[in-house]
């Protein structure tokens, strides 16, 4: 069985190997192209820009939302949306 000392060792040993540069292919592995952003849809586009018209209406004065407020303004956003050119 390895002693602490030998285990300690064998720990830095590794820790030293893999921090060498220029060695190591994993680095590249570990660092993928960042993709672009999904494109939003014209609906969600409109939808958005109902909900933010509509939202106010269903608001308490502090900000929070009124009881059955969210989901009705859900559904007339939708609803308006829909209709939007």
């Amino acid at each position: 069985m390895a002693s602490i000392d030998d285990v300690i060792r064998l720990l830095e040993a590794a820790r030293d190997h893999s921090e060498s540069p220029g060695k190591s292919s994993t680095k590249l592995a570990k660092n993928p192209t960042k993709k672009a952003p999904r494109k939003a849809s014209a609906y969600s586009k409109k939808y958005a820009k109902a909900f933010k018209q509509i939202a106010p209406k269903h608001k308490k004065k502090a900000g929070g939302w009124k009881t059955g407020g969210y989901k009705k303004a859900v559904k007339q956003a939708h609803a308006k949306a829909k209709r939007m050119k």
